[in-house]
């Protein structure tokens, strides 16, 4: 086939987790199709990563867009039209311009969009489309809602109805809609009842496979998160993890250290602060400390409380062998059970408790170790999703 794939961001490196979604897509489906990509990028230095896709893509579009989301013609723009601030924030007319130019010029037999907001860079065509969403981002802002100031609620609730909307229209201007996650699949269901997605997930990068379970270290455990901190979920979440639960846990193992690690660490996480706290910032190309990270660490703690899509970095730990204490909502669309592959909890109190029970208990972590492996390498290998995506896209074309 003859994929014209469009993504919001360029797919190199593999850091965040929409980037490492592609990127693995592109390895594995570039082996039986011709793919043409066109990706939106921020700043220039980010052009120097395409050269690592060249393997993986007949040719490759770059097409730039605002490198600040807060420039006043954006804001006014979402404010004074009905258009929501990440659709404006995203558009690039050099985007347009060229799909249009392929489009007219070359043959494809479909077109994969990567999030819905990429969908106003491509003209009425009657080449079939797969929409692709990685998460519900209506929901997203909606979580957050409550905890702005008065006077941001207003402007932020009026954003979020017309991006609840145009979600809505995009995914009816797709011949067909993919999710990474159920949950997902049936809220989308739930708000377009003509729309039944297929579902899509996540899977674990193919580097992140351990080959032999590792031994943990019960004496002096490490506890760790990993997340791109550009995000409110990850956000949230390390806030939890700081102000909630390593206090409590500290005093219970008075050797815990907790390794805090990802993209804008430094500017997001400034704030928080605890003797057995380590945050480190992650360059956006520094895999390999990222892999040193799950592999050496004890426990993975997840307190993500935002909702979307599945979770990158969950997959990445059982992959890693490392098991996983999260919420039902940092599990969404894994498959997994409690107290099989995973110890799910809920508040601060919970997640101490279950933290302490899997590392005072070295059967029950190595028998969660396992179980959990076994789940994550059966089901969640990228080459099995890039099987499942192109029976979507041989649908959509008959």
């Amino acid at each position: 086939m003859k994929i014209l794939m469009l993504t919001p961001y360029l797919p190199y490196p593999p850091a965040s987790g929409g980037q490492i979604r592609t990127f693995y897509l592109l390895k594995y489906l570039s082996r039986n199709h011709d793919i043409t990509l066109v990706s939106l990028y921020k700043h220039e230095k980010e052009k120097k990563y395409a050269k690592h896709l060249q393997t993986h893509c007949k040719a490759i579009h770059l097409c730039k867009r605002p490198e600040s989301p807060w420039q006043p013609a954006n804001i006014l723009k979402a404010i004074f039209s009905r258009l929501p601030f990440l659709i404006v924030r995203n558009y690039s007319k050099e985007a347009r311009s060229k799909v249009e130019e392929l489009l007219a010029n070359e043959h494809f037999d479909v077109i994969h969009a990567e999030t819905f907001y990429i969908m106003p860079h491509i003209p009425p065509t009657e080449i079939p489309i797969l929409l692709v969403e990685q998460t519900i981002e209506y929901k997203v802002y909606q979580h957050f809602l409550s905890s702005l100031p008065a006077f941001l609620r207003l402007p932020l609730s009026i954003d979020i109805h017309k991006l609840k909307n145009w979600e809505n229209y995009y995914w009816s201007e797709a011949d067909r809609v993919a999710t990474v996650s159920e949950a997902d699949k049936i809220e989308i269901n739930r708000i377009a009842p003509k729309i039944t997605p297929v579902v899509i997930p996540n899977g674990a990068g193919d580097e992140m496979f351990v080959e032999k379970l590792p031994k943990a270290d019960f004496i002096n455990p490490t506890v760790l998160f990993v997340g791109n901190f550009s995000w409110l979920q990850n956000v949230e979440a390390a806030e939890k993890l700081v102000e909630k639960i390593i206090p409590q846990l500290s005093q219970k193992i008075p050797n815990l250290k907790c390794i805090i690690a990802g993209q804008n660490s430094d500017l997001k996480l400034k704030h928080l602060s605890h003797p057995a706290v380590e945050i480190r910032d992650l360059a956006p190309s520094d895999s390999e400390t990222v892999k040193e990270l799950y592999h050496s660490a004890t426990l993975f703690i997840a307190p993500i409380y935002g909702p979307g899509g599945t979770r990158l970095k969950i997959l990445a730990s059982l992959a890693s062998g490392l098991p996983v204490v999260s919420t039902r909502t940092g599990i969404e669309g894994l498959s997994v059970e409690d107290g099989k592959h995973v110890l799910v909890a809920q508040t601060p109190d919970e997640f101490v408790k279950k933290t302490l029970e899997i590392l005072q208990d070295k059967e029950l972590y190595m028998t969660i170790q396992k179980q959990a492996y076994i789940h994550v390498k059966k089901d969640f290998s990228w080459e099995s999703i890039a099987k499942k995506l192109e029976k979507v896209y041989r649908d959509i074309i008959a």
